[in-house]
């Protein structure tokens, strides 16, 4: 509470108490971060690190190959995600695919591409088993289309002004 003196136009004092209040949509955001930030732990606890472990190791190999650091940068981003994927989402980038991301798209979900999204699948179904484990399983899912398709794309917080 903040006690308050103002002088209108008409040169009369009003004096009065303004109670700040939190807006109920501030309010809604800050108890949502809580809850992402938990299913956040949950989620490195359950898988999350050594999946981002698993696409850090890809990164890695991706990069002593010259011809395929693209997919390296890509595992990268991808890791970063699956560390903490709970408040983000992915997103085409702005300008669209090219050939090139493309040509690299097809050749990613032929060599590697549909192996990680069986794995991702596989991993989801064994999640969804308990209660607890739902989350974390549809956030599993959602790894699936970066998976598949990593160029071209762009890891963004579920806020992100270009989704509205």
């Amino acid at each position: 509470m903040v006690q308050i003196s103002v002088a209108p136009a008409t040169g009369r004092k009003i004096r009065g108490t303004l109670r700040v209040v939190p807006d109920a949509a501030f309010a809604r955001t800050r108890e949502n971060g809580r809850v992402k930030t938990l299913l956040n732990i949950i989620w490195l606890a359950f898988g999350g690190l050594w999946l981002a472990l698993g696409y850090v190791l890809a990164g890695f190999v991706c990069c002593i190959l010259v011809v395929t650091i693209p997919w390296g940068i890509a595992s990268f981003r991808i890791a970063g995600y699956a560390l903490w994927p709970f408040g983000r989402t992915v997103v085409d980038k702005p300008g669209g695919a090219g050939v090139a991301t493309t040509l690299g798209n097809v050749i990613w979900l032929l060599v590697a591409g549909i192996w990680i999204a069986i794995a991702h699948v596989t991993s989801a179904i064994a999640m969804a088993i308990t209660i607890i484990g739902i989350p974390l399983a549809i956030a599993n899912l959602k790894l699936i289309p970066v998976s598949l398709m990593p160029l071209g794309k762009q890891i963004v917080p579920t806020g992100y002004p270009a989704l509205r």
